[in-house]
């Protein structure tokens, strides 16, 4: 199969809706990260998605809907909150998750009883998903448990070969992926932590917790379960207060004839010296706007990424933390 990238245009998005109608896949831009996409209402055309990047069938989906559909074609929306919430952050880098309707397809549910759904406010997503005018299922647009693509060359990088059209619509913004809401019960629980944070949330809800993830517990939103964002190097992982002992681990492995290079935010650029260094940036934004880019980077050049954690926290220090801890593995200082 030849994989086009093709530029978002009245042509192109002619062509992706004629493959999303016909039960294909697309990969499309949002401000958060690419995503594969499929229309949702086609179960056939879902299960492709679980194929070709290789993702757990009981892993869940997230619909994505243009800023004019109405979301209660798709779910019940139960708590009042809910409204005030979409209204403040929608469109953009936040998923809700409600109770569905049974519209899309239960092999995006994984048979649940619930939807996340997103409104993107990516101008070429609004674009694609007009064009369509179905919704769109769709996971990060890269092969599972690999690190999550913010360009179209990640997305050709990962599925050469294995999808018809990459609708290219520049480096994504947002870096990291979207804030999973539970909006089903009275207090709002985040379920994977992103770019709307606690606070923002709780500010026009009123409250807004952290859910607790336990085995037993079903899942509702994807990137909870399993590994993620992992990059193709070996990845190490130090806290903010262990950067001694990672300068120490760089720089065996680079005795012992290893490529290694540090990740890590700009505030220690006066302590790295003449080692390999790519820096995430100064702030949480920056740095989930960084994140996935220098990772797909530094695997591309190294054989050990050493990341040092940022030493902020709360608001989206959550979101690139979530992300850090499981792409890299912890190791001692």
């Amino acid at each position: 199969m030849e994989t086009k990238i093709l530029k978002v245009d009245e042509e192109s998005l002619a062509l992706a809706r004629q493959i999303i109608r016909g039960g294909g896949l697309v990969a499309m831009p949002t401000e958060t990260v690419y995503g594969l996409g499929a229309d949702g209402t086609d179960g056939e055309a879902v299960k492709k998605i679980y194929a070709v990047k290789g993702r757990p069938s009981d892993n869940p989906l997230i619909a994505h809907v243009h800023k004019d559909y109405d979301i209660e074609k798709l779910v019940y929306v139960e708590q009042d909150y809910a409204w005030k919430l979409k209204k403040a952050f929608m469109p953009g880098p936040l998923t809700m998750v409600f109770y569905s309707k049974g519209v899309i397809s239960p092999v995006a549910t994984c048979g649940g009883d619930t939807l996340a759904v997103r409104i993107p406010s990516h101008e070429g997503a609004q674009a694609f998903l007009k064009a369509v005018d179905v919704p769109v299922v769709a996971p990060s647009a890269n092969v599972s448990k690999h690190v999550s693509p913010v360009t179209a060359q990640h997305v050709y990088d990962d599925l050469n070969g294995k999808i018809p059209l990459i609708l290219d619509g520049g480096k994504c913004s947002g870096g990291i992926e979207s804030t999973v809401l539970d909006v089903t019960e009275k207090v709002p629980r985040i379920l994977r932590a992103g770019l709307v944070t606690r606070e923002m949330i709780a500010s026009v809800a009123g409250d807004c917790v952290y859910a607790e993830h336990k085995e037993t517990d079903k899942v509702r939103s994807p990137g909870v379960k399993y590994g993620h964002y992992m990059p193709r190097a070996e990845t190490a992982r130090f806290t903010a207060e262990e950067k001694v002992a990672a300068f120490a681990y760089f720089d065996e492995a680079k005795k012992s004839g290893r490529k290694p290079v540090l990740l890590c935010e700009t505030s220690l650029k006066e302590e790295i010296g003449e080692r390999n260094v790519i820096f995430l940036g100064e702030d949480a934004r920056e740095m989930a706007s960084n994140l996935f880019y220098d990772l797909r980077a530094a695997e591309k050049t190294s054989d050990l990424i050493v990341v040092i954690e940022p030493r902020g926290t709360g608001g989206v220090y959550d979101g690139v933390m979530n992300r850090l801890t499981k792409a890299a593995k912890k190791c001692n200082g």
